[in-house]
This record gives C-alpha cells, structure tokens and sequence, in this order.
C-alpha cells in the first residue's frame, strides 16, 4: 500500500484566497473564503455571502458542505480557512460543528498555530455518533 501524496497546503490556501475574493460581505466588510479536500481527492472551496437581515447570511463553511454535497458526497480530509488579507482563520463553533458532520474528528484543519485535527479544536463533539 502506497502512502498518501502529501496535502499542499499552500494550493489550499490560494484556493481559499481565490474563493475568499468572491464572498459577498458588504454589511460587515468581512470577506472569508475556505477550500477543503474530499476523500477522493476533490478539491472544493466556499465563500461567505451576508444578508440584509444579518441572521441569514451564510458562512463559507455552508458553501463549501453545500458544493460537498453538490458534486457527489465523501468525506472531507484537509480544510483551510482565511480572511480578507488570506491569512488563516479558524473556523467558528458552529463551523467546527458543521465540519464535523462532513469530516469527523480526523479532519486536519490549518490554524494560525498549525496543523490542529477536529477532534483537537472541537473536543468531545456531539455527531451522527449520539443519535441513536
């Protein structure tokens, strides 16, 4: 069995940085864009898109699960998250959760400190694992 290609970190972010550049954030100024790989080595990627009524916007991680879904499913393995000057950003409580769901407690986020699994930013996560 032949060891998995390294992930390029860098094609990542620039993906993210790319996606970032088309979020829709004129109310808060806060463009955000993400990029992930899939199991099967699909590349996907997200961008916030607000709302006049605030609550509705949708964060970048929502597009990215949304185009997962779209293009054929799997599971997430690596994800990257920046804001408006592309550098990295962690994802949210609520983005940690929805990861979660598409990725579980293995998914390798980047953080401004590093490589941080999942299961290392959301411990003891309530998942699909909880419903009986």
């Amino acid at each position: 069995m032949t060891a998995p290609a390294p992930v390029d970190w860098e094609k990542l972010r620039e993906a993210a940085r790319d996606a970032m550049s088309r979020a829709y954030a004129p109310y808060s100024g806060y463009p955000v864009g993400v990029a992930a790989l899939v199991d099967d080595g699909r590349m996907i990627t997200g961008c916030n898109v607000e709302n006049a009524s605030y609550g509705i916007g949708l964060c970048a991680e929502c597009g990215l699960v949304s185009q997962l879904a779209a293009t054929g499913g799997g599971r997430l393995t690596h994800f990257t998250c920046v804001d408006g000057k592309g550098a990295a950003l962690v994802p949210c409580g609520r983005c940690r959760q929805l990861l979660y769901e598409f990725g579980g407690p293995e998914l390798v986020l980047e953080t401004p400190d590093g490589l941080r699994t999942l299961d290392e930013m959301l411990p003891q996560a309530f998942g699909p694992q909880n419903l009986g």
